[in-house]
């Protein structure tokens, strides 16, 4: 009945789709297993895609051919560029979707793959023999061969529901979970947890007072995710901003002792950086109020998210305060906000390319790694679905660096360090983020993809050759251009900055504080001729190069040193054991995580500085 596939992925969600396209693109006759054909792509929480580190993440994941940047850019309903008043290494990217489109555009895309077949079936279990996977076994008993598998469950493994006092269980609102992978998992040896989100009631638009808002409404020039050419935005709906009040508090701390999170029936350790409204007025006890992002669901929906309204309280008490909020007093609720608990396996269980240590060519990727979010989850899914190709094929994984991409990073931590709470990305967690900044993701990270023989990338390539010789070109024109005195002195004058005595390179100028480039453009006409030559996207490029030249060069520097230290590599038997000097607690650890290079071990929680110096000095250098 079926064939025998490279690889199957279980789970369509953003993890699924994005390694199920990526083992695809690679060359491996994919399956996507799911359990509801009609659920493929659903954004289960909020209908937006990026954010501060996230915008990066879709952006690393599109660079090296993923499609979450392209189906953003086709479904997007706002675009906004968080950060501009901070420098360009925290810009981020985040986009308002519909949330209906965005699952169709996934699923078209998907179906359009010649190497991706479906089946719609729940799986409850691995196929392992010899300690490696051959494929897995369905709730009706059919066995799918593959040569390898990568699971991304979700919220499905073992879920509960929960909203006051009733639970039941379920992987998502409507959707039932799944059951026997967990139990499969234990009893092969892996070590499994519990953690648990959250989402907010859903609102009928039609019944709020919008002018009680305040409006947040997108960039009047609206970027996009991907690197290629989808289409721009034409016009864009607007998000509006309410607040909690201390009556609103008040009514929620009524179902406090009905709350699963206050009653103790929640096990589970939810995300710290996206709590419940309940957790935040009880954490928070001296704030009077708390910011709600407004946010539609789509262009032809009433439906409304309350973000930062997530809540497992009873839904009377969600109802009754949700009308105590300004501009909420008739609101009507289409579902009341819901907690769900779920398994999730810690990921230092993990070999650092998502592969687990206990199964051969079995990989994690998404939520049943500790993570939280649509973009940690579609770039582990990406890296997931290459990795499995190049298992199969005998190959070397594809590691990116800490210095390469937010997914190294989140990648690293995720092995090294493990997480005892949902992981969520943010730009400090990257020690090299002027380097890894949204808008140079292309030039990182697309000539990788193509060495790895990714398919579908010559458009991509030419495109990054174009912007990388246009940039410099650019960066060329500054350096070269001079203006003088009295071109610029009055306008420098304007901004408080001291006046030219003799002529000077633009690029001086531009390093000035007070002065940027666009106001530059303004005042030198014949130069800001000379600039329109160029794509808008290199110029910005180039005069983020320029400006942090010296920052640039730094990172550069720190990773260079760093490198020396990821060269080194540690032999897969290494025994631990023998090296007496080392602590105890780091003989333990890197006996049982074994990594690969000294500069993962330096990474790892309970390794110390001295224990790398006693490894180093083992292995003579």
């Amino acid at each position: 009945m079926f064939p025998v596939y490279d690889v199957i992925v279980v789970g369509a969600g953003h993890a699924g789709c994005e390694a199920a396209v990526a083992a695809a693109n690679m060359g491996s006759k994919v399956l996507l297993a799911t359990m509801n054909m009609q659920t493929i792509a659903q954004m289960s929480c909020n209908p937006a895609m990026g954010g501060v580190a996230k915008g990066q993440i879709v952006r690393e994941v599109d660079a090296l051919g993923g499609y979450s940047g392209v189906v953003t850019d086709h479904t997007m309903i706002q675009f906004r560029m968080l950060n501009r008043s901070k420098g360009p290494a925290m810009w981020s990217p985040r986009a308002q979707s519909d949330r209906m489109l965005f699952a169709q555009k996934w699923r078209n895309m998907l179906e359009a793959h010649p190497h991706i077949d479906f089946w719609q079936e729940m799986v409850s279990g691995l196929v392992v023999k010899d300690g490696r996977v051959r494929g897995v076994r369905t709730g009706m008993g059919l066995e799918i061969e593959s040569r390898a598998v990568v699971l991304t469950n979700g919220t499905f493994l073992n879920g509960l529901i929960h909203i006051g006092e009733k639970q039941f269980g379920g992987g998502r609102a409507g959707e039932r979970a799944a059951t026997g992978i967990t139990e499969q998992l234990i009893e092969l040896g892996f070590e499994a947890g519990r953690m648990k989100t959250g989402t907010p009631p859903r609102v009928d638009g039609r019944s709020l007072d919008w002018g009680k808002m305040e409006e947040q409404p997108g960039d009047e020039e609206p970027g996009r995710f991907s690197f290629t050419a989808t289409p721009p935005l034409q016009k864009q709906r607007h998000c509006h901003i309410a607040y909690t009040n201390p009556q609103v508090h008040e009514m929620l701390k009524t179902g406090f002792d009905r709350s699963p999170m206050f009653n103790g029936r929640i096990r589970g350790l939810g995300p710290r950086y996206c709590p419940s409204i309940e957790d935040k007025i009880d954490r928070f006890a001296d704030r009077e109020r708390h910011q709600l992002f407004v946010e539609p669901e789509g262009w032809d929906t009433v439906e409304i998210y309350v973000n930062g309204f997530s809540s497992s309280l009873p839904e009377d008490v969600q109802y009754k305060a949700l009308r105590m909020i300004t501009g909420f007093e008739n609101a009507k609720m289409f579902r009341p906000g819901y907690a769900i608990e779920y398994d999730f396996f810690p990921p230092t269980q993990l070999q650092i390319s998502l592969e687990t240590r206990l199964v051969k060519n079995l990989f994690f990727a998404g939520q049943i790694n500790g993570t939280t979010g649509y973009e940690e989850a579609a770039c582990q899914g990406l890296i997931a679905g290459i990795n499995a190709h190049r298992a199969i094929q005998e190959e070397e994984p594809l590691v990116l660096k800490r210095s390469e991409a937010y997914i190294g990073v989140l990648i690293d931590d995720l092995v090294n360090k493990g997480t005892k709470e949902p992981y969520r990305m943010f730009t400090s967690r990257a020690e090299y983020r002027i380097l890894l900044r949204q808008d140079n993701a292309d030039l990182r990270l697309t000539p990788i993809a193509q060495q790895l023989g990714m398919r579908g990338l010559d458009e991509r390539m030419a495109r990054v050759a174009s912007k990388r010789e246009a940039s410099r070109g650019v960066e060329k024109l500054l350096r070269r251009t001079s203006v003088s005195p009295d071109q610029l002195n009055g306008f420098l004058e304007g901004k408080g900055s001291a006046p030219l005595k003799q002529k000077v390179k633009i690029h001086s100028v531009l390093l000035r504080p007070q002065v940027n480039l666009d106001e530059l453009r303004a005042q030198l006409p014949e130069f800001h001729q000379q600039l329109q030559a160029h794509d808008a996207e290199a110029v910005k490029l180039a005069e983020i190069n320029l400006l942090y030249e010296g920052y640039i060069r730094k990172e550069q520097e720190m990773v260079e040193k760093m490198n020396r230290l990821e060269a080194v590599r540690i032999h897969d038997n290494f025994d631990y054991q023998k090296l007496g000097a080392l602590s105890n607690e780091a003989r333990e650890i890197l006996s049982q995580l074994h990594p690969r290079k000294i500069g993962q071990s330096s990474r790892i929680s309970g390794v110390s500085p001295s224990d790398i110096s006693i490894l180093l000095v083992h292995m003579g250098r």
